[in-house]
């Protein structure tokens, strides 16, 4: 985490802003007081892959199973 000045901010606003859209967490502080974050407006957002766990998760037969009438009362909150 960056702490930076108001003064600085306002001088090196398109850098900020391009260090934020990178990942890097911006507090911009009054003194050493910190006073808002710059962050981006929308991150965005990993697109997903078919199959990437493929080979890394591994269920049995007994995944398919009815499930006992106790925990099925628990799931529909009875």
């Amino acid at each position: 985490m960056s702490q930076i000045t108001i003064h600085a901010a306002k001088t090196h606003l398109s850098r900020l802003i391009q260090r934020a859209c990178d990942g890097e967490e911006i507090v911009i502080a009054k003194g050493k007081t910190p006073m808002v974050k710059l962050v981006p407006v929308d991150a965005p957002k990993p697109k997903r892959q078919f199959g990437a766990l493929k080979g890394q998760i591994k269920l049995d037969d007994a995944f398919f199973d009815p499930l006992p009438d106790e925990e099925l009362d628990a799931w529909e909150g009875k």
